[in-house]
């Protein structure tokens, strides 16, 4: 054989080499990042090629499955009152990522969870028959809610405060998850929804922290409690009225002039939302404290899912006084969505403890057979005493009966509650924001539940936004059907 035919075949033995050294690297390292890869047209064949498992809500689906007409993908996914129950199940899409509940159980409802699988699966390599979303939403409640926000911008959230079961979430305005599932339509409806500037597809009762205003109050006159500050609601504070920020030529005055709040106590600071107790108190505190006790209550947890993650609410660090001054009434760089003002309700009124709220209580086979139950995993944490639960249960008590929280009234309830109306733009230029969170009990049969709402737009007119006028007829609704079930 001359040199130059043994070159070539040396280097076509080469080429051959390395395209077996390709291909096994490929099939055996790569192939199921390939398959995994969201580009890859046969994962949604696969997917939609048989009717997905559903999410449940009181023993009946809230989502199905269609058959399409045409094209390789054969089914799409269904909803039922999907505008109601769209902050709860997020949407699957031929076209676009599956959100919340559908996107974290997207394993489950599409039957490639391991879980699922039976022996005869294993054999074949057959797809296994779907499971299925057991959650703890309570249809009239989260119904009532959802109404009752009506054509304001904004969300709630109801929690049962002894096992932490979230009844409610609400996000409003809301949209209809069915119209992005096709892939045909999806692109038309998506552009729409996200060119909104009243932004549907935000959930606001769970991803949308905000100001709280004055409900923060609660979490300041919690830690006051429990630092030994003031021994109860009922002795007075040292509160100057109007109070001059520290370090600033600025007096922090009250929305209500005439309100008793000169040296008020945090009984009647709750009940006429005294900002001059309230910022004083969080001054004399100090930062750290506060900031303990809000963490306490779930602030500043980055990590915090029901299963859906929510969005971190935040107390702010590295104050000046006048800064640690505003935080202490809900505002300077302070944020909450509704289920964190809901946890603070929802720990006060379970006597200082706090079960971790979770919306999802089962997970399914196709069959019902229970592969988690997340009622078995919840965590009970105490956040303050009893004792201080008891006496800030008093006091929210006293602003429903006596104070700004009359709206929140329930023939035949104990209701307690803190208003809020939060400064939003640069001098308070654009509307504020309108909250309310509280608890109720139920005088003959013993149910609780504890509801936050948050009105971040509506048609009233500024003069009339306050949690009182806005957010707490919303609370009333949910917590009558509540206290129904």
């Amino acid at each position: 054989m001359n040199k130059t035919i043994r070159r070539a075949s040396v280097f076509a033995l080469l080429l051959v080499l390395a395209l077996l050294v390709r291909a096994t690297w490929v099939q055996f390292y790569e192939g199921q990042a390939l398959a995994d890869d969201k580009d890859n047209r046969r994962n949604a064949i696969e997917t939609y090629a048989e009717p997905l498992g559903n999410i449940i809500v009181a023993g009946e689906s809230i989502t199905g499955s269609a058959r399409t007409k045409g094209g390789d993908l054969a089914y799409k996914r269904t909803y039922e009152n999907g505008p109601l129950y769209a902050a709860v199940t997020g949407y699957a899409s031929q076209a676009y990522a599956p959100t919340q509940l559908e996107g974290i159980y997207q394993d489950l409802l599409n039957g490639t969870d391991s879980r699922l699988k039976t022996v005869m699966d294993t054999v074949t390599n057959k797809r296994a028959d779907p499971g299925n979303v057991v959650t703890t939403i309570d249809p009239a409640v989260q119904k009532a809610a959802y109404e009752a926000l009506g054509d304001k911008k904004g969300g709630a959230v109801a929690i049962d405060p002894r096992t932490g079961r979230i009844l409610a979430a609400v996000s409003t305005p809301s949209y209809d998850p069915t119209s992005l599932t096709d892939a045909n339509t999806a692109g038309g409806a998506w552009k729409k929804l996200t060119s909104d500037p009243d932004k549907p597809l935000t959930n606001r009762a769970l991803r949308q922290p905000l100001p709280p205003g004055s409900t923060f109050k609660l979490v300041v006159a919690a830690a006051a409690l429990e630092d030994g500050l003031y021994a109860s609601v009922d002795e007075r504070t040292d509160s100057p009225d109007p109070y001059p920020l520290p370090g600033t030529s600025r007096n922090l005055t009250n929305e209500n002039p005439n309100a008793p709040c000169e040296n008020a106590s945090i009984r009647v600071g709750l009940q006429y939302s005294c900002n001059n107790v309230f910022a004083k108190m969080a001054v004399d505190l100090g930062e750290d404290k506060v900031r303990a006790m809000a963490e306490k209550f779930g602030f500043n947890d980055d990590e915090q899912d029901v299963p859906v993650r929510a969005y971190t609410s935040v107390y702010p660090s590295d104050m000046y006084p006048s800064e640690t001054a505003l935080t202490g009434i809900g505002q300077f760089d302070v944020t909450a969505t509704p289920l964190q003002m809901a946890m603070v309700s929802a720990a006060l009124a379970n006597g200082g403890e706090l079960v971790s709220p979770h919306m999802v209580s089962q997970i399914t086979d196709s069959g019902g057979d229970v592969l988690r139950d997340y009622g078995d995993e919840t965590e009970t944490k105490r956040i303050v005493s009893s004792s201080t639960a008891e006496q800030l249960q008093s006091a929210m008590q006293t602003v429903v009966d006596e104070g700004t929280g009359s709206n929140a009234q329930i023939p035949g309830a104990t209701v307690g509650g803190k208003t809020g109306t939060a400064q939003h733009g640069e001098n308070n230029s654009k509307t504020p924001y309108a909250w309310f969170t509280s608890y109720a009990k139920s005088d003959s049969t013993g149910k609780e539940v504890a509801v936050a709402v948050m009105v971040e737009q509506s048609d009233a007119a500024r003069s009339e936004v306050s949690g009182n006028g806005l957010a707490a007829p919303v609370a009333k609704a949910a917590m009558e059907a509540a206290l129904k079930r």
